[in-house]
């Protein structure tokens, strides 16, 4: 399906978006971008596409706006600021809370790389508001406060072929109190480009969020 391009204000500024609700979307899963990629890029509408398919309305969203995009043309203090990221997540949520397709349904977010910190920081200040959430390719730092307060469930997706990365999640997962879960790619690094890799990370985060509505009063 074609998404509608929208804006999202946050701090001041206005965020560009892709928004898609299939017929009878079940969830609204958000897919925030800030640290050195695009919405745009393939893998992003490659999960979006898979999951319209499974029912799924999606919200891929900048976390910079095109003015900060401008300025910011190497990696520096803003791209890396986690609490400026996290807000622009929550603000995210709040526009797809009140929008009318979109608005009875529930959050979930999902969250690679350097977004994950971010995602889970989201998580932890809405925990009344987000569903579940799913992070891939991530280097979660296990000292980050949002770890221990997150409540939702959270699906981590690493990859095999780097245990050090993997040592890292499971540190990271010790102070957990939410449940949690780990699922390994074997034959995947934490880019997931090796042949049909990604294509099990999105596989396996449909079958979480899947779970998860199963497990709600209201699935």
């Amino acid at each position: 399906m074609t998404p509608e391009t929208v804006s999202v204000p946050a701090d001041r500024v206005t965020l560009d978006g892709d928004f898609a609700v299939p017929a009878s979307a079940r969830a609204v899963v958000l897919l925030p971008h800030g640290v050195n990629n695009s919405r745009q890029n393939c893998g992003s509408q490659s999960i979006a596409t898979e999951l319209h398919t499974a029912g799924f309305a999606t919200l891929l969203v900048d976390l910079l706006s095109e003015n900060e995009e401008r300025r910011y043309t190497h990696p520096g203090e803003q791209r890396f600021d986690v609490g400026l990221l996290t807000r622009r997540i929550v603000a995210a949520v709040d526009w797809a809370t009140i929008q009318p397709a979109t608005r009875s349904l529930p959050i979930i977010l999902f969250g690679a790389g350097t977004q994950a910190d971010a995602v889970l920081g989201a998580a932890a200040d809405l925990p009344d508001r987000v569903l579940t959430v799913v992070v891939w390719g991530a280097r979660p730092d296990p000292t980050a406060d949002a770890l221990k307060r997150v409540r939702v469930p959270v699906l981590f997706v690493a990859g095999g072929q780097e245990p050090a990365l993997l040592r890292l999640t499971e540190e990271a997962v010790r102070h957990m109190e939410g449940p949690h879960s780990i699922r390994v790619v074997p034959e995947a690094t934490h880019l997931f480009e090796q042949p049909n890799a990604f294509d099990q990370v999105i596989t396996t985060a449909r079958e979480w969020c899947d779970e998860q509505l199963r497990a709600t009063p209201e699935a």
